[in-house]
């Protein structure tokens, strides 16, 4: 048995390796030598592949919970995105309670990370990855839970990291996950997987999966003694590989028509062979792709204008739906943006401040305020770039009196003089890029864009690279999961 230890190898772990070993020597404990990775350990040697491993995980669940937190409660997110639950046809799907939506968008992400792992053939990482998306999925409602198949597939990812660990122990386990993971999917398909094909037009999307649970299933009854159900199970998935095997002919055809090999052979795989359904397919999922490219545009410029709108007290974003209604019985946008923002979105309140003579007054002159200080921040900015540049930086404030872009800015400048660029490089203060605000900190009243202001503290604590890989990971392919490469499926 193989064990691996964290820190520095010294006499005490050579003798702890012998105890944990059953084998008592008469050798003294410095001629033992400790092997990691092929290579003989020194006394004194930091391992530190454990360490950073385990740091990994830590920042996988870390960012997870992070952009969780931010994307499941109506919040401002920080990026250009958002983060939403869709079924397979791309409709968003409501959740009854908080706590759901963050448990089902918790587990999808790290499940999503795990199989990115295992892909990599890091099996154990993925493991460890997919059981605290297990643990992350049961906070949901069971009742939500057996509405989709999410869990099931989570459970064969884990076995199949068993299988590929070569791992005897884990064989019970590896049984009860399956046998849950069957009653999942039939909970989930319905029975015959009649309502997963009522839904896909009479497609077999679910054959890879069901070959993938049962080439495991057949696995765990040999081991078990089972040789029986174990011979059942492998007939079945045999028969399921040799109904997934793409003809040469039909993929030509498929490929004939533009389309790219994987992608034909998984049409042809979900259509049963046939060429026709399989081109029907590969067009909607082209229409599809196309839908959801310009939907995930159109959210990125709502999430852009959202911005401009700042956060609720409550750090929520404003409710572009209500916004909208509003703006439809005649109040202009800006305006009724910033009533319903100090009224964390409740409509009827931000009615009255409208009509009130007074608190309508109030929203214009802070709307006029942050005007103010947005221009004035952008101006210090343009300033500041062009004194690091090697401008004068009274030249550069009096070209920006007359406002524009800071192009316009710089033109009227190289219309009066050349920069001083001696001057950039001796003049410390000039040479070094920052951004000054002179107008102060804004009060909680101001809340202007907030997004990389007020919560500049929060922005600089974020995993960034984490939470971006996280994210990237979950914009991949519905069909992914009930799609194999049969092949090396085979070859395993």
């Amino acid at each position: 048995m193989v064990r691996r230890f964290t820190g520095r190898i010294g006499a005490m772990d050579r003798t702890h390796v012998e105890r944990r070993s059953g084998k008592q020597s008469s050798m003294p404990p410095e001629t033992i030598n400790l092997i990691c990775a092929g290579k003989v350990l020194k006394d004194g040697q930091v391992l530190g592949a454990e360490e950073e491993r385990s740091r990994r995980l830590n920042r996988v669940k870390a960012a997870a919970a992070a952009l969780v937190e931010r994307h499941a409660d109506g919040s401002l997110p920080l990026e250009d995105f958002n983060i939403e639950l869709e079924d397979q046809n791309g409709e968003t799907i409501r959740f009854g309670t908080e706590t759901d939506r963050r448990a089902m968008m918790m587990g999808l992400m790290l499940h999503a990370n795990a199989k990115k792992l295992i892909r990599r053939q890091l099996y154990k990482d993925a493991l460890e990855v997919l059981t605290m998306g297990e643990e992350a999925f049961s906070l949901c409602n069971p009742k939500v839970i057996e509405l989709v198949d999410n869990v099931p597939l989570l459970q064969i990812d884990m076995v199949w990291c068993y299988f590929m660990l070569r791992d005897i122990s884990w064989l019970s386990v590896a049984g009860m996950r399956l046998q849950k993971a069957r009653e999942g999917i039939e909970r989930a398909h319905g029975k015959d997987s009649f309502r997963m094909r009522l839904l896909q037009a009479g497609r077999h999307p679910e054959l890879a999966l069901h070959l993938r649970m049962e080439l495991l299933e057949g696995v765990v009854a040999y081991h078990s003694g089972q040789f029986d159900k174990s011979r059942k199970a492998l007939t079945s998935a045999q028969a399921k590989f040799f109904q997934l095997q793409v003809p040469d002919e039909s993929l030509s055809l498929v490929m004939s028509m533009g389309f790219k090999e994987q992608d034909a052979k998984r049409a042809l795989r979900i259509s049963n062979q046939d060429v026709g359904t399989a081109i029907d397919f590969l067009v909607e999922e082209k229409a599809k792709r196309a839908q959801k490219r310009e939907d995930n545009n159109r959210r990125r410029r709502e999430i852009a204008e959202q911005k401009q709108y700042g956060m609720t007290p409550l750090k929520k974003a404003v409710d572009l739906q209500r916004l909208k209604a509003l703006v439809s019985i005649g109040y202009e946008k800006e305006l009724a943006a910033e009533a319903l923002r100090r009224n964390e979105n409740d409509t009827e309140k931000a009615l009255d401040d409208l009509t009130n003579p007074e608190s309508n007054s109030s929203i214009q002159l802070e709307i006029e305020s942050r005007k103010r200080k947005r221009h004035q921040k952008s101006t210090n900015v343009n300033i500041e770039q062009l004194v690091s540049m090697g401008f004068e930086r009274s030249a550069v404030v009096e070209a920006s009196r007359a406002g524009g872009s800071i192009e316009q800015i710089m033109q009227r400048l190289l219309s009066q003089t050349a920069p001083n660029t001696s001057s950039a490089a001796n003049n410390p203060e000039s040479s070094s890029i920052t951004t000054t605000n002179n107008v102060g900190p804004s009060s909680s009243n101001d809340n202007e864009n907030v997004i990389g202001e007020s919560t500049t503290g929060e922005i600089e604590e974020r995993d960034v690279e984490m939470e971006d890989e996280l994210a990237c990971e979950l914009t991949g392919d519905v069909f992914a999961d009930y799609d194999i490469e049969v092949s090396k499926k085979a070859k395993q």
